[in-house]
């Protein structure tokens, strides 16, 4: 098993992505890159904290790659915008990959410049190693998946998960969600 840590905007919305995914077999959303221990989300969002919303995700490389993997991040948000996806703005929105090794950092570096075909303008996601991980609160863990009817999930979540199964339908876990 392997572990990658990302962040690309609301955590709601790229754990209900990662966990559509074969080979992944554990997602949970977080904090992390900031500079206090044990953040709360009330903490998090005055955006003071330095931390960006996040998800840790455990996943089989011999089902699905880090490439693969990389991917999808990068084609179900906007890694151009500076500290905002849509209409959710702050540092603890940034695009951020944390990487644990050199070759998991090769293989981020990579997988923007292949992204770069796909989105116009300057790629602002952060590649740092990785820090200390901080899981949310138990309400937040499986959101999408618990609260599928929810304005935010259906207008901001939704369509990440559609778009992901547009893009990738290889990777979707059978019975998996088919927005």
């Amino acid at each position: 098993m392997k572990r990658i840590v990302l962040g690309g905007g609301c955590f709601w919305c790229v754990e209900a992505v990662f966990e559509q995914i074969q080979g992944v077999t554990k997602v949970v959303s977080g904090y992390a890159g900031g500079k206090i221990d044990l953040p709360t989300y009330e903490q998090i969002c005055t955006g003071t904290t330095g931390h960006a919303e996040v998800i840790c995700l455990d996943y089989n490389p011999g089902v699905v790659t880090l490439d693969q993997l990389l991917d999808v991040f990068f084609v179900v948000h906007d890694p151009t915008t500076l500290n905002q996806q849509g209409a959710d703005k702050g540092t603890q929105y940034r695009s951020v990959a944390y990487f644990d090794n050199a070759l998991e950092e090769v293989a981020i570096r990579e997988a923007i410049q292949r992204c770069r075909e796909t989105w116009p303008g300057r790629v602002v996601t952060e590649v740092t190693p990785l820090p200390k991980f901080f899981p949310a609160e138990a309400y937040h863990q499986g959101y999408f998946r618990e609260h599928p009817n929810q304005p935010y999930c259906l207008f901001v979540a939704a369509p990440k998960v559609a778009k992901f199964m547009r893009y990738f339908p290889e990777l979707a876990k059978e019975g998996g969600n088919t927005l």
